[in-house]
C-alpha cells in the first residue's frame, strides 16, 4: 500500500498536464515568431551575400574590359556568346538564337569568365530560386509551369536556349546595363556604359545602384511577364528613370540643350503591395515596380557599383536618389534632373 501511494502521489493529474501543455503552446507560440524571423533573416543574408559575388563579377569584368556588359543583346547563333551590333534591332532578327545575358559574362559557363558559379544567381527566399530563362531549353526543369518561349513553344522545346543561368533571382540597372537595342530607328539608342562614367558622376560608384532582386509574385513568376505575349523577360534590366514627355518609352524623349531630359518615378508611380501583380517588368508607371519586396519590413538587397551591399525599401532608393544622376546607357543628353521631386 505504501508502494502504491508513492506512485499515486508521483503521477500527474489532468489539471497539471494541461498546464504544461498550455505553458509549452506558449512557449511556442512565443518563439515562433522570433524563429521565423531568424530564417527570414537567414535568407536575406544568404540572397545580400550572392548579389555581393555578383557586383565583384561584375568589377573583375570591368577591371579587363572597361565596360560593363549589356543586360542581353540578341546572339549571333544558337549556342555560342557572340552578338553582332548590327543584329540589335528592335525585335529579334532570329529569334531561334535567343538572348545573351550579363550572366553569362560572369558565371563558370560555356563562354564566362567572371568566376563565380552559376547559383549565385539565385536566392533562396522566392520561387525555384530565381525567375527562368525567357527561352529555357530542353530541360523539362529549368521551366515554370504553363510557361511558353519566344517562339510560343512550352516545355521541353529545345531552341531557343538563351545563354543565361538556368534560374536569376537578380536584375540590373538599366542605366548601366544597356538593353539590345543598339541599332533603332528612335531618337535615343543603347550604348555601352564606361566604369568613368558612372566613378565620375555626382554619387559615384559608392552611391549608384549597379543590381538588386526581381519581384516575385508566386505565380510562377508571371511577374516578370510581356504584356504582349506573356514570354516571361527575366533577361530585362529595370529602368529607373522615366522621361520628361516621353515616360517609360525613353527611347522616344526628346535630345534638346543642356535641360535634364529625365526624372525619378513620382510616388504615386510606385505601387502599394496590394496592387503588384503580374506583369510588373512592362508596368505602365515604372519597371521599378518588378523590384522585390520580399524580406523583412518590405525590403531587398541592392548591390552597387562599388560592389557593397545595402538593404532598403524601394522607395528608400529614389528617395535618396541611388539609381544615379544620368541614363547612362541611352545616347545623347542623358542628364537625371536630381531636384525634380514629386515625393512632397
Amino acid at each position: 500500500m505504501d508502494m502504491n501511494n508513492r506512485y499515486k502521489n508521483r503521477a500527474f493529474t489532468l489539471i497539471e498536464l494541461l498546464v504544461v501543455i498550455a505553458i509549452i503552446a506558449l512557449l511556442i507560440g512565443i518563439l515562433l515568431p522570433s524563429l521565423g524571423s531568424a530564417r527570414a533573416a537567414a535568407r536575406q543574408m544568404a540572397c545580400g551575400s550572392n548579389l555581393r559575388s555578383i557586383a565583384q563579377a561584375v568589377a573583375l569584368y570591368t577591371t579587363t574590359n572597361d565596360l560593363f556588359p549589356p543586360s542581353y543583346v540578341y546572339a549571333s547563333d544558337e549556342t555560342g556568346g557572340q552578338w553582332n551590333q548590327r543584329d540589335q534591332l528592335d525585335s529579334n532578327p532570329t529569334p531561334a538564337n535567343g538572348y545573351i545575358h550579363w550572366s553569362w559574362s560572369l558565371f563558370d559557363g560555356e563562354v564566362g569568365g567572371g568566376g563565380i558559379p552559376e547559383k549565385a544567381f539565385t536566392c533562396p527566399g522566392v520561387t525555384s530560386g530565381g525567375a527562368p530563362r525567357a527561352n529555357p531549353g530542353a530541360n523539362p526543369d529549368d521551366w515554370e509551369p504553363g510557361q511558353i518561349n519566344d517562339l510560343g513553344n512550352t516545355v521541353g522545346s529545345n531552341l531557343p536556349r538563351d545563354r543565361q543561368a538556368a534560374r536569376v533571382a537578380y536584375t540590373g540597372n538599366a542605366a548601366i546595363f544597356p538593353r539590345n537595342k543598339f541599332n533603332i530607328g528612335a531618337q535615343r539608342q543603347n550604348q555601352l556604359v564606361r566604369v568613368s562614367w558612372v566613378d565620375g558622376s555626382r554619387g559615384g560608384a559608392s552611391k549608384t545602384i549597379l543590381a538588386t532582386e526581381f519581384y516575385d509574385n508566386r505565380a510562377s513568376w508571371t511577374s516578370l511577364a510581356s504584356n504582349l505575349n506573356g514570354v516571361i523577360k527575366s533577361h530585362r534590366p529595370v529602368t529607373p528613370f522615366l522621361g520628361r514627355s516621353a515616360g517609360t518609352n525613353v527611347y522616344n524623349e526628346p535630345n534638346s540643350g543642356n535641360v535634364a531630359r529625365f526624372v525619378y518615378p513620382a510616388k504615386d508611380d510606385i505601387l502599394d503591395d496590394n496592387e503588384l501583380g503580374s506583369n510588373m517588368i512592362d508596368n505602365a508607371n515604372s519597371t521599378l515596380n518588378a523590384v522585390g519586396r520580399h524580406h523583412l519590413n518590405g525590403k531587398v538587397n541592392f548591390s552597387f557599383v562599388d560592389g557593397h551591399v545595402e538593404v532598403h525599401t524601394i522607395r528608400e532608393t529614389i528617395k535618396q536618389r541611388l539609381w544615379g544622376d544620368r541614363f547612362f546607357s541611352l545616347t545623347g543628353n542623358n542628364k537625371v534632373d536630381m531636384k525634380f521631386n514629386r515625393w512632397d
